[in-house]
């Protein structure tokens, strides 16, 4: 991804290593497999030696004995390919393996996403041999602004979400002066959030972050469209809120239950003749507490 994408980088590193169960369905959509998604996957070296120097891959993960490596591109860029084989040839020949006394390598199984466009459909280069032979290097391209808000639903395409706002990218500035096609874009966020609740809700961490990232890349498409932001923002800012709150009423829960063992405890030691000093230690080992914390809750529930 090209330097002065920074936010679209982030965003997409972000999803790679805080919630890479998303980039599964993706990698079906793209490849035609079927991992579930919680298969094991493995974050693998990003940085590689390339003739220019080093060189830092998007994404480099490994499912089982296969390798996958994804590049995440927000314009369009002809020389693409030429970047996609370099990578792909400093990633082979870092895990050149000796077979049957034959040194080997193996490409990874790569691919483009593409965040705006919508006709790419592969990446080719074609590799001559010194005997003529013609080794042909194809490399698959998905398209953000193919698939719908249903489509990316329907195939659990959730890592593409951040991105979607960026088919409204060319009408922002009608969008922020029409009261009319506003509403409309917001409806859509709403109808979003709406899916989102209904497959994700008992999973905070990952609904949460996915909600901050859709916001990010929303604020950076319409850094200077004041209405279409902050409607954006309200919807979404709001339900992290939400969910936040929502976390600190359970961290609340936990706590009071917390709180009525340690006041149970105190009370049955008393009761059955149990020494302060045996009680402190059993409560910081069972707690995780300090001594002074300890003695605290021993000097709240030991009734004199």
């Amino acid at each position: 991804m090209a330097k002065n994408n920074t936010t679209f980088d982030n965003v997409f590193r972000t999803m790679l290593e805080k919630m890479p169960e998303l980039i599964v369905p993706v990698l079906n959509e793209i490849f035609g497999t079927n991992y579930p998604l919680d298969v094991p996957l493995e974050q693998l070296r990003n940085e590689h030696q390339t003739l220019n120097g080093e060189k830092i891959t998007d994404s480099y993960f490994g499912i089982g004995k296969k390798g996958y490596h994804f590049e995440c591109q927000s314009t369009g860029d002809s020389k693409m390919v030429i970047r996609m084989v370099e990578y792909d040839f400093a990633i082979s020949i870092e895990n050149v393996k000796k077979e049957n006394g034959i040194f080997r390598m193996r490409f990874p199984h790569s691919a483009v996403i593409y965040l705006r466009g919508t006709r790419k459909k592969s990446l080719r280069m074609e590799l001559i041999m010194p005997d003529g032979k013609i080794v042909r290097y194809q490399v698959p391209v998905l398209c953000v602004q193919k698939y719908t808000k249903d489509e990316i639903f329907q195939k659990k395409l959730l890592f593409l979400l951040p991105f979607y706002i960026m088919r409204y990218e060319k009408d922002k500035k009608k969008i922020n002066k029409s009261e009319t096609e506003l509403h409309k874009l917001l409806e859509e966020y709403e109808s979003i959030l709406q899916h989102l609740d209904k497959i994700l809700y008992d999973q905070g961490a990952i609904y949460g972050r996915l909600l901050e990232l859709i916001k990010e890349i929303s604020d950076y498409i319409f850094k200077k469209e004041e209405s279409v932001k902050k409607g954006i923002g309200d919807i979404v800012g709001g339900k992290v809120l939400e969910l936040q709150t929502d976390k600190a009423l359970q961290k609340g829960k936990e706590l009071g239950e917390k709180i009525g063992e340690i006041k149970g405890i105190c009370e049955t030691a008393q009761e059955f003749g149990g020494s302060k000093e045996s009680l402190k230690k059993k409560l910081i080992e069972k707690f995780n507490l300090t001594e002074a914390e300890a003695q605290s809750h021993i000097d709240k529930y030991w009734k004199e």
